[in-house]
């Protein structure tokens, strides 16, 4: 028998290689599905800053990204609220596999037609597996700072994001999930004149 002492750290290093596991799984789902590595202009960039281009949702970082830290922190209060007694890093692995599932499906044939079609992105045409690795990454981020700082903090932060990308580029992640879900002319007009 394992000794007390013992059975928490082994169950932290267990559910980590789990954590390690749905990501590579997340990586490895996409490259099958045909999504290309990194941006097809051949580099790397720290940041994309450009919206409606074809850079965007290709390199490291872009005006999403507060989206997808915001995913952190909501999987983590979904996490919190549903996994009380489980480790963290159990915690983690239920943020990890909600979104890399919706990495893998956002990079699917039918919701880059919806986000063509619904949405101003006429040219998008999915993430590259490096961009879509960093958004899990992001989420993991933003759900490892949530369940470290206070709610009020987080909750300020996230609403700071929501009003800064609104502003910045007339989209954020709660007119994302409007558009995909009920898109509304009227909000697809104003995106469209930035």
């Amino acid at each position: 028998m394992i000794p007390a002492e013992n059975r928490a750290p082994r169950a932290t290093t267990i559910w980590l290689i789990a954590c390690a596991a749905v990501v590579l799984a997340q990586i490895i789902a996409e490259y099958w599905a045909g999504r290309t590595p990194i941006c097809t202009c051949g580099y790397i960039k720290l940041f994309e800053p450009l919206v409606n281009s074809p850079g965007n949702s290709q390199h490291l970082a872009d005006w999403y990204t507060p989206s997808h830290i915001i995913h952190g922190f909501l999987f983590y209060g979904l996490a919190h609220l549903t996994m009380r007694r489980k480790p963290l890093a159990a915690k983690l692995f239920l943020a990890l596999v909600i979104e890399s599932g919706w990495e893998i499906l956002e990079n699917s044939p039918i919701i880059i037609d919806r986000y063509r079609t619904a949405t101003i992105s006429l040219d998008y045409y999915g993430d590259s597996i490096l961009n879509s690795m960093m958004d899990t990454v992001f989420m993991a981020l933003g759900f490892l700072f949530a369940a470290r700082a206070p709610v009020v903090v987080t909750v300020v932060i996230a609403i700071f994001f929501e009003l800064f990308t609104g502003w910045l580029i007339r989209d954020n992640l709660t007119l994302n999930v409007l558009m995909l879900v009920y898109p509304l002319d009227a909000v697809k007009a104003w995106q469209g004149n930035l």
